[in-house]
């Protein structure tokens, strides 16, 4: 038991602050299911086949070596973007015939004008690939996974995004009353898992099998984050010296 005053439990907080504390981690739980369900279909079908795979893990971040990074996203994330799954098959029979200008231009580009360049244009989103030009199709029209520009871009992004979540699930968390060290360890672990994820992409990129720390240690990050927010929800409303409702308004 800790004797300064100023330390606070779940049964110290006003109903306002449950209330506050609740949604919030309520919000940032739908909101992770709702990533999960976007990395799926960000990923799934990139090796051809419906659902997500390993392979599929292993092509986003290494690339493969019997298919472009541009064939990649097409089997995966672009082709519901296409208006004819025909258009699938003339820009993949282009790059096998070598990619060349002139079927570029006759063949390849009306198909991106149409479908692809209201997202994939240095304009609108310089850190997707340019498919706008002819050189940059050419870019993602060979074998590959993610480029480096594109790691670093998804990293920072990452890091800030997740850190403020994982830090105000974290305050919550540190009020609830359990093992000391447990508590720690459950603070902790969801940043390294972190760490760990955003520097398996970019070992993935040079060697295929890290694709397997990518996923674990996105595994441990979404375990450790949801036993925080479970742990607090529960103590909040069913664990406290009172019931959150006979407290200080």
């Amino acid at each position: 038991m800790n004797s300064n005053p100023s330390y606070r439990r779940f049964a110290d907080l006003s109903v306002s602050e449950i209330l506050l504390n609740s949604v919030f981690l309520c919000a940032i739980g739908c909101g992770y299911v709702f990533a999960l369900a976007n990395l799926y279909y960000t990923h799934q079908g990139r090796d051809g086949k419906p659902g997500l795979s390993m392979d599929d893990i292993v092509i986003a971040y290494h690339g493969a070596d019997d298919k472009t990074r541009l064939e990649s996203a097409l089997n995966g994330i672009m082709e519901p973007n296409l208006r004819y799954k025909s258009d699938k098959d003339v820009i993949v029979k282009w790059i096998h015939a070598g990619a060349d200008e002139s079927g570029y231009r006759n063949e390849v580009a009306p198909i991106l004008a149409r479908d692809c360049q209201r997202c994939h244009s240095p304009d609108i989103n310089p850190g997707l690939p340019d498919l706008t030009s002819y050189q940059g199709v050419l870019a993602v029209a060979k074998s590959g996974g993610a480029s480096l520009p594109a790691l670093i871009r998804v990293s920072h992004i990452h890091l800030f995004g997740i850190a403020f979540i994982l830090y105000f699930i974290g305050k919550i968390f540190v009020l609830s009353e359990i093992n000391v060290f447990a508590k720690r360890a459950l603070v902790v672990i969801p940043f390294l898992a972190m760490f760990i994820d955003v520097f398996s992409w970019f070992v993935t990129k040079q060697v295929s099998w890290f694709s397997h720390v990518v996923v674990l240690a996105g595994v441990l990050m979404g375990m450790s984050m949801g036993a925080q927010i479970i742990i607090s929800l529960y103590q909040m409303w069913f664990h406290r010296s009172q019931p959150p409702f006979s407290g200080a308004m």
